[in-house]
């Protein structure tokens, strides 16, 4: 029997973006309550060990209260730091525990985060975020189920899962980084409220996800050329005007005209590089300035998370009876 992990981001769902665009609000009762229908999943599917980031709000730990008589619950030790240090730590935390699958609650940022601190963690992201182009919108208790499933060894994850792209990026004298859908250089100077929501700043983007049907850089790419996480390929964008104007949505709610120069298909060994000074953002949020004459590589490659397929996993436990009594 293995264990699930669980982190549920207390920030995620919360950012500038509901006062700017129309993005929904996922407030902490909310997110503890579906954590207990993923519980209600889990344990319904035969898992009866889990490990999770305890944080500051008591998210998890709350959800847990419930099923404390018929479950074995782990805190892993993680940082308290109310940042994404805390999903990192935890996301290590985790790795070292042994976790057969992790359940995360957050947004393309908060996954992110935890693929810095296990870039190859088998995952069922749960949206609770902003622009959602990693997790996916699913009813929690089928999500738990599948998890369950897992840890309970009915199936591996290669029998379920996919493995995600993602954007390895390299910064001249500093640590190196990571996005899971788009890397984008932006001409602003200061990291500030995070959101990208100037077009006219934006520089490059290199996106693993290419997806009109999403919002955020993704789905200016998308409008463009398509591209799908089971294509070995990125796209590149660089913004400036006379050639193509897109009107898309690059934040929920949101419409704004994007003026592109170039996009073009990205193969997994090429290497794209940008200079300062501007602001590198990861995922849909400004994260690291890159100074003048600061050079930047990024390139795309297949070394991301594994993504369960929550409908193929219970697809398969209906063919072999596991929920028939």
């Amino acid at each position: 029997m293995g264990s699930i992990g669980i982190v549920a981001n207390p920030a995620s769902g919360k950012d500038v973006r509901r006062l700017v665009a129309r993005a929904s609000v996922f407030d902490n009762q909310e997110k503890q309550a579906i954590v207990r229908r993923a519980l209600t999943g889990a344990t319904a599917a035969g898992a009866t060990e889990f490990a999770y980031l305890n944080d500051a709000h008591g998210i998890v730990a709350g959800a847990l209260e419930e099923h404390k008589t018929a479950i074995k619950a782990t805190a892993v030790d993680a940082t308290q730091t109310g940042t994404a240090l805390d999903t990192i730590s935890a996301a290590r935390a985790l790795q070292d525990h042994g976790c057969s699958v992790v359940i995360t609650l957050g947004g393309d940022g908060t996954n992110r985060a935890f693929a810095l601190g296990w870039s190859d963690a088998p995952l069922i992201p749960i949206s609770t975020g902003t622009n959602n182009v990693f997790p996916t919108l699913i009813e929690a208790t089928v999500a738990g189920a599948a998890a369950g499933l897992i840890a309970a060894g009915h199936f591996s994850i290669e029998d379920v899962a996919q493995r995600h792209k993602l954007i390895r990026v390299t910064v001249d004298d500093e640590r190196a980084d990571l996005a899971l859908i788009d890397a984008v250089l932006s001409r602003e100077r200061f990291v500030g409220a995070r959101a990208l929501l100037n077009p006219e700043l934006l520089d490059t983007a290199l996106v693993t996800i290419a997806n009109p049907a999403a919002v955020g850089i993704t789905s200016v790419a998308g409008l463009l050329h398509p591209v799908g996480n089971i294509e070995d390929l990125g796209l590149l964008l660089r913004f400036g005007p006379d050639v193509d104007t897109v009107y898309a949505p690059i934040a929920p709610g949101y419409y704004q005209s994007v003026q592109v120069t170039e996009h073009r298909l990205v193969n997994f060994v090429e290497e794209i590089e940008v200079s300062g000074p501007g602001v590198l953002a990861f995922d849909g949020e400004r994260d690291r300035v890159l100074k003048a004459g600061q050079n930047a590589q990024m390139s795309v490659e297949r070394s991301g998370p594994w993504i369960i397929d929550v409908e193929k996993t219970l697809q398969l436990a209906a063919e072999k009876g596991l929920f028939r009594r």
